[in-house]
């Protein structure tokens, strides 16, 4: 007798405390990590309360890294290549293109008239 895989949901059987899915906590904590020279420093000059809320900030930019999609509009440029991907994904393939010193290079289709006739362009 054959066996047979019964389909199941396991949408959210990955994630930690329902919001955090497993990468999500790791770009939170390293957003929390970065910020905790800013809660040092402040709670050295007995402004605690300013470096929570501090820590709070960097750790909702780094759950919002790891998390969000970029939209996909058609009014922006950027937008309009990139939209639907991840933050994350996008801004790791933007430090690998500058990591590589590579460069976009644009032809405009206009032509300076001394590089038309031969000339050297001062």
């Amino acid at each position: 007798m054959g066996t047979y895989n019964l389909p199941r949901n396991v949408k959210g059987e990955g994630r930690i405390l329902y919001i955090f899915s497993s990468k999500a906590l790791i770009y939170t904590s390293v957003g929390v990590f970065c910020a905790l020279p800013f809660y040092f420093l402040m709670k050295y000059f007995q402004m605690t309360f300013a470096g929570l809320v501090i820590i709070a900030i960097f750790g909702i930019i780094g759950f919002s890294i790891a998390t969000f999609k970029i939209p996909d509009s058609s009014a922006l440029k950027l937008t309009k290549s990139v939209g639907g991907e991840n933050i994350d994904v996008t801004i790791i393939r933007y430090i690998k293109f500058k990591m590589a010193k590579n460069r976009i290079y644009v032809a405009t289709g206009e032509v300076d008239e001394k590089e038309e006739r031969g000339e050297e362009s001062e």
